[in-house]
C-alpha cells in the first residue's frame, strides 16, 4: 500500500504544472516530495538598477543575464539598503539593519559587527542538511566573532569588507586587502591583484556546486564587484564600450553564465533557485566608475529609490515562469524566511523577523506582495515608508553619499508623498491631493519609529556583536594622513566646500578639536559636518544656539546644546576628547558636557562639509535648515590632544 500510494502522490505532482511544485522534481529529473531545492544567490556590489540589459542598460552586454531574465522573472520593486553593511545584515537575519543595530558600513579592525545571537540564513538552512559557503564580500565585522564560518557557512572565500578598504601592511610597499580562506588570511592583496577576483570567486563557486551535487547547497555569492576601486579581468580590461565599469559588468556576466551553466551540466538546474541582485544602488559620485539608476532618483547612500531599488532576477526551471515579470514590493529581508520554508524548515519566533516568505509571488501563486509597507531607513533614521504604490517621505533624502547639493527637505509634519507607478522618478509631491494615504502611511511610520527608535533605541531593536579588544586580520601601518596631528586650517574654504576621503579629518580613535568665530549675528545653518546617521559630528546654529551634535558607531546620537542664544562676535570651540569627554565651548566658557566611552571608533564614510551637509546628516535635527549664510573666522579642525 506504502509504494501504491508513493507512485499515485508521484502521478499527481507529474500532473501538474511544475512551476507551482518547489519540492515536486529533484536533481536529474527525480521525483520526490521531500527534495530540497539547492540555492544560489548572487550579489553585486554597488550595482544599479540601470545596469544591466534586462533593465535598460545599452551600455552594457550582458547576455547572460538577458537569457535568465528569459528564462525565469525580473522583480521590478525589489529593495534593499543604501549601503553594503546594512544590506548583507538584511540577507543573513531577514531584518532590518536598524533593527539588528547595524546602521552603516564596518571599517577594519572594528569592535562591533553581527551579533551571534542572530539568527542567520546559513544557520538555518545548516539545520536542514545544507551545505553552505559565502564566497566574496562579508562586510559584517572582521573580528572572528564576527566571520562567516561563526554564522552557520562551513566555508568561506573572499574579502571581509569592501576592497578600497586598503592598508599598508606593516613592513609592505603598498597597501592591500587581505584574502581569507575560512577563518585564515591566505593573501594580502594589491590594487591591481584583485583584477582576478572575479574569476578567482567564480571558480570557487563552481567547485562548491560540484563537490555538494549530491545533498542540498546554499551558496551566497557576494561578487566584489562592482564596488570601486574598479578592477576588472585582464580578458575583459578595455572590451566593454562602458569604460572600467561596463567591463566589470561584463564579466560579472561572464560569472553568471558559467555558475549557471555548470549547474545544467550536472542536472541541478531544475532543483536549483538562483538569484541575481545587488545591494545598493550606484555610487553616483565616482565619475566614469559610477554606475547607473536608470530612471530612478538618487543612488548609492539614498532612500531615493535609486539607492535601494535593486535589479533583480529569479530563475528556476520548471518552477518560475519563464519571461515572467513582478512589480510587487519584495526584497533582501524576504530571502531567510522564503528560503527556510522552501526548504522545509521552520522561521523563528523567538524574535521578530520583517521578511516574509516571497515564495508564493516567484512561483506564480500570487501577484501580491505580502508586505503591508516597506520601510526606508538610513541608519537609524526613518526616512520614507511604501504601502503598494505610495511613498511617502518624512524626512530629508540626500541624492546619494558624497553627492554635493542640499537634501530635500521632508518631516511628518509637512511629507511629500510619490505615486511610483504613475512616476518612478520621484519628481512630483501629490501629498496635497491624497491626504488619505498620507495619513494611513504616516500612521505606519509612527509606529515603526516608535518600535525601533532613532536617536534613542526603540523596544525592537536588538544589539550588534561587539569585542572588548578588537583586533586587525594582518598588522598594517596608519597612513600618513591619519597620523598626521597638524591641525587642518579651513580658512581658505568657503561654505559649500568638502573634503572627502583622506582630505577629510581622520578621527578614527583620536581627539577632535573644532574651534571658529561668527561675524556678527548668528543665523541658523550648519558651520561643520562630518558624517551620518551611523557615525559622525556637526557643529550647527539653530534658533540662536550653538548644537554640537556627536554620533559614536553603535550609540546613540548625543547632543550638546548652548544653553543660552549666542551674542554677535562669538567663538565656539566644539570638542571630543581622548578619553571620550565631549564640550562645547563658547566664548572660552563650557556651556555644555558629556562622557563617551572614547572617541570615534568608525571613521565617517560622507565627506565633510564646511557650510552644509552634502549627504546624510548627523542629526536630523538640522536636516531642513537653510544652508549658512553667515561668515566663519578662523575655522580650524585639530586631531591633537
Amino acid at each position: 500500500m506504502k509504494t501504491l500510494l508513493s507512485l499515485a502522490s508521484a502521478a499527481l505532482l507529474l500532473a501538474a504544472p511544475s512551476f507551482l511544485s518547489p519540492h515536486s522534481v529533484g536533481a536529474r529529473g527525480q521525483v520526490g516530495a521531500t527534495q530540497k531545492p539547492n540555492i544560489v544567490l548572487i550579489f553585486i556590489d554597488d550595482m544599479g538598477y540601470g545596469d544591466i540589459g534586462p533593465f535598460g542598460s545599452t551600455k552594457n552586454r550582458t547576455p547572460n543575464l538577458d537569457k535568465m531574465a528569459r528564462e525565469g522573472m525580473k522583480l521590478t520593486s525589489f529593495y534593499a539598503a543604501p549601503v553594503c553593511s546594512v544590506s548583507r545584515a538584511q540577507v543573513l537575519t531577514g531584518c532590518y539593519g536598524a533593527r539588528v543595530s547595524i546602521p552603516g558600513v564596518f571599517f577594519p579592525g572594528e569592535k562591533n559587527g553581527l551579533n551571534k545571537d542572530e539568527h542567520t540564513v546559513a544557520e538555518l538552512l545548516k539545520d536542514q542538511g545544507y551545505a553552505t559557503m559565502c564566497i566574496g564580500k562579508w562586510h559584517l565585522g572582521d573580528q572572528p566573532e564576527f566571520l562567516p564560518t561563526r554564522h552557520g557557512f562551513d566555508h568561506y572565500f573572499g574579502f571581509p569588507y569592501s576592497n578600497d578598504m586598503l592598508k599598508k601592511a606593516k613592513g609592505g610597499t603598498q597597501p592591500v586587502v587581505p584574502l581569507l580562506r575560512d577563518d585564515k588570511v591566505i593573501e594580502l592583496l594589491t590594487g591591481e591583484e584583485q583584477s582576478r577576483l572575479t574569476e578567482r570567486y567564480t571558480d570557487e563557486a563552481i567547485k562548491f556546486i560540484t563537490d555538494n551535487q549530491k545533498k542540498p547547497f546554499f551558496l551566497y555569492l557576494p561578487h566584489t564587484a562592482i564596488h570601486t576601486p574598479i578592477h576588472p579581468g585582464a580578458q575583459f580590461r578595455g572590451k566593454s564600450a562602458n569604460g572600467r565599469v561596463g567591463d566589470w559588468v561584463e564579466e560579472v556576466d561572464w560569472s553568471v553564465g558559467r555558475v549557471r551553466e555548470t549547474l545544467a551540466k550536472l542536472g541541478l538546474d531544475k532543483n536549483t533557485l538562483v538569484i541575481f541582485t545587488s545591494d545598493n544602488g550606484p555610487w553616483l559620485t565616482q565619475g566614469k566608475d559610477s554606475g547607473e539608476a536608470g530612471p530612478l532618483r538618487g543612488g548609492k547612500g539614498s532612500t531615493w529609490e535609486g539607492g535601494v531599488r535593486e535589479p533583480t532576477l529569479v530563475a528556476w526551471p520548471g518552477k518560475i515562469a519563464p519571461g515572467s515579470t513582478s512589480d510587487a514590493v519584495a526584497g533582501t529581508i524576504d530571502f531567510l524566511p522564503t528560503f527556510v520554508q522552501l526548504a522545509g524548515g521552520t522561521v523563528p519566533t523567538d524574535r521578530k523577523i520583517d521578511g516574509k516568505d516571497i515564495a508564493p509571488l516567484l512561483l506564480g501563486k500570487t501577484k501580491q506582495s505580502p508586505h503591508e509597507a516597506r520601510y526606508y531607513f538610513n541608519g537609524y533614521q526613518l526616512q520614507a515608508v511604501r504601502s503598494g504604490p505610495w511613498k511617502l517621505a518624512i524626512a530629508p533624502q540626500s541624492e546619494g553619499m558624497g553627492k554635493a547639493g542640499a537634501t530635500v527637505a521632508a518631516s511628518l509634519e509637512s511629507p511629500r508623498l510619490y505615486n511610483l507607478d504613475t512616476e518612478i522618478g520621484e519628481r512630483t509631491d501629490v501629498a496635497a491631493a491624497h491626504p488619505e494615504i498620507v495619513t494611513r502611511l504616516k500612521a505606519l511610520a509612527v509606529a515603526m519609529r516608535a518600535e525601533l527608535g532613532e536617536t534613542v533605541p526603540g523596544p525592537g531593536r536588538r544589539p550588534a556583536g561587539e569585542v572588548k579588544n578588537p583586533v586587525t586580520l594582518y598588522p598594517f601601518e596608519e597612513s600618513a594622513q591619519a597620523t598626521s596631528t597638524k591641525p587642518a586650517t579651513l580658512d581658505s574654504l568657503k561654505v559649500g566646500d568638502t573634503l572627502s576621503g583622506a582630505q577629510a579629518p581622520q578621527v578614527v580613535n583620536r581627539p577632535l578639536t573644532i574651534s571658529c568665530t561668527l561675524e556678527g549675528k548668528p543665523t541658523s545653518g550648519v558651520l561643520v559636518a562630518h558624517g551620518g546617521t551611523s557615525t559622525g559630528y556637526a557643529l550647527y546654529l539653530k534658533d540662536g544656539h550653538a548644537v554640537f551634535a556627536v554620533h559614536p558607531s553603535g550609540g546613540e546620537l548625543v547632543r550638546l546644546t548652548s544653553p543660552r542664544p549666542l551674542a554677535e562676535n562669538a567663538v565656539l570651540e566644539a570638542r571630543i576628547a581622548a578619553d571620550g569627554a565631549l564640550s562645547l565651548k563658547v566664548n572660552g566658557e563650557v556651556v555644555a558636557t558629556h562622557k563617551l566611552s572614547g572617541p570615534l571608533s568608525r571613521q565617517p564614510q560622507e565627506p565633510f562639509c564646511v557650510g552644509f551637509d552634502s549627504a546624510n546628516p548627523v542629526d536630523s535635527a538640522y536636516a531642513s535648515l537653510p544652508r549658512f549664510a553667515g561668515t566663519l573666522r578662523a575655522l580650524k579642525v585639530s586631531t591633537k590632544e
